[in-house]
């Protein structure tokens, strides 16, 4: 059970400014929160065999295939660009340096 000094000490590690009403309203949460915190204390432990190694993963993805070539479709893209300058796209400037 929480004391009104263990939330006076909060309020100054907290650095909060509280009335004391806001000191009583504290000190009920606490106590509830610390409570449920007790009961779940209580609750069984997770048997060995639930652990998550358990379970068998598989990569749903599709398989990489063969990477193309560097270079083999750049005349090819670059045809398709609305303008090409030195063999790049050549695109409006945007930034300043």
């Amino acid at each position: 059970m929480l004391e009104r000094k263990d939330i006076d000490n909060l309020a100054v590690l907290a650095r909060l400014d509280l009335s004391d009403a806001e000191k009583d309203k504290l000190q009920k949460d606490m106590e509830s929160i610390l409570g449920y915190i007790s009961e779940l204390q209580k609750a069984p432990a997770v048997e060995e065999s639930h652990k998550s190694s358990d379970y068998s993963l598989k990569n749903v993805m599709r398989e990489d295939g063969e990477a193309y070539e560097s270079g083999v479709n750049t005349e090819a893209i670059l045809a398709e660009a609305p303008k090409v300058k030195n063999g790049y796209f050549a695109v409006k400037k945007i930034l300043d340096n």
